[in-house]
């Protein structure tokens, strides 16, 4: 599903991607916690937060929220992890009993609970779940196994899309491929098709998420040539991933680890990809060629606030303030809500509800004239204004 559609420099990549990891886009400035709310306020809130000095006060403030609680780690992966171990167990009782159809049923809280622990593995990959590094790092590899992600390679893949996000120059590694207007018009007709086919509802939710976790994460693709630890991190997140499945299959059967399962997989992957797409793929998002582009802007303004019912809102470990997030990816999951609640102003930052998000499928490209995404249809539409009135003999 995804190849590089530009070649990046990889030491200046690898610099930025380590900087994000290690938190270099959120500045931890202890005297935000005693800031003002004013200081916030004086800045004027727009649709589209044009000016990368905004953004970068926002990151001081947000250095504030930064702390992590062993705790509160400790308790979100029991709440999350049990309930988990006890609905799969559910479905193969409900299975062995020949009630398949509940079975079912109850895929669908098991993959919102697979889905959070993903996110619980996300955290630990930006260093914020827990607070020692090898913590984090562990619970990331042992989560990853149940996910189907070899964590080391993701966590990698994952900081280099948080270095580049919205940079048009450096597409191609852990993002939604996007083309520009002018890109899409230059390819061929079967360039354009295997671009459509892409981009379609059923490809990009339904056949990709499948693809994504089942089979492309077998191999760290994007980093195959970035030495031994990509391929180390995936081939022992495969052999731990087979051992796990053979023993279930031994206990439990082939058939039933297969019809209990995947079901539960495929939901959890599609989910997750479609919080993906919202929280990049908006209409007012922002893109920009690499001499204008500014990593904290971006950070602010290409990223979404996905603004969920709070039931969705828990299974998504807040996630979908996507803004904040990138903005400051030190910040834990469990304190992203904690800056709305002080600074509601940043919640009218790229706004998306549960309904509107529905509606962003059809924005597929980047036009760099109107500096939003725009629709296939629109842009056949121009094309057709494009061309002169034929003269009737």
């Amino acid at each position: 599903m995804k190849q590089p559609l530009t070649n990046a420099p990889a030491t200046k990549l690898g610099h930025e991607s380590e900087s994000l990891q290690t938190g270099g886009a959120c500045e931890a400035n202890t005297s935000s916690d005693s800031e003002p709310r004013s200081a916030a306020s004086d800045i004027v809130l727009r649709g589209s937060w044009a000016s990368a000095s905004d953004a970068r006060h926002w990151t001081r403030i947000l250095g504030g929220y930064t702390t992590t609680s062993r705790l509160r780690g400790v308790t979100e992966l029991a709440i999350t992890a049990l309930p988990l171990a006890m609905l799969w167990i559910s479905a193969w009782f409900t299975f062995s009993i020949g009630h398949y159809w509940v079975s079912l049923l109850i895929a669908i809280p098991a993959a919102a609970f697979l889905l959070r622990l993903f996110l619980i593995q996300h955290d630990c990959g930006h260093g914020t779940f827990l607070a020692h590094r090898l913590a984090n790092d562990w619970v990331g590899r042992v989560i990853g196994v149940l996910t189907l992600t070899p964590y080391d390679c993701w966590r990698r893949t994952h900081a280099i899309h948080h270095a580049t996000t919205g940079n048009l120059d450096r597409r191609g590694i852990g993002d939604v491929d996007t083309l520009t207007v002018r890109e899409y018009r230059a390819r061929t007709r079967w360039g354009r098709l295997k671009y459509r086919l892409y981009r379609h509802p059923l490809i990009m939710f339904g056949i990709g998420p499948a693809y994504l976790f089942l089979f492309q994460h077998r191999i760290p693709l994007g980093l195959m040539h970035k030495g031994w630890q990509p391929w180390a991190s995936t081939m022992a997140t495969n052999v731990a991933t087979s051992v796990v499945v053979t023993a279930l299959c031994w206990f439990i059967g082939i058939k039933a680890f297969l019809l209990i399962h995947i079901p539960i997989i495929l939901l959890a992957a599609t989910a997750g990809v479609w919080l993906f797409y919202v929280q990049h793929q908006f209409e007012h998002t922002t893109w920009e060629r690499n001499e204008h582009w500014n990593l904290h802007e971006a950070a602010l303004c290409g990223s979404s606030h996905y603004d969920l019912p709070p039931l969705l809102r828990w299974f998504t470990a807040n996630i979908g303030i996507h803004h904040v997030h990138h903005l400051c990816s030190r910040i834990p999951y469990y304190r992203l809500s904690c800056v709305l609640r002080d600074h509601p102003e940043m919640g009218d930052v790229g706004h998306v509800t549960l309904l509107q998000s529905f509606r962003l499928v059809r924005l597929v490209l980047w036009d760099e004239a109107q500096r939003r995404l725009v629709s296939f249809q629109e842009v056949g539409a121009r094309n057709l204004k494009a061309v002169p009135n034929l003269a009737i003999p």
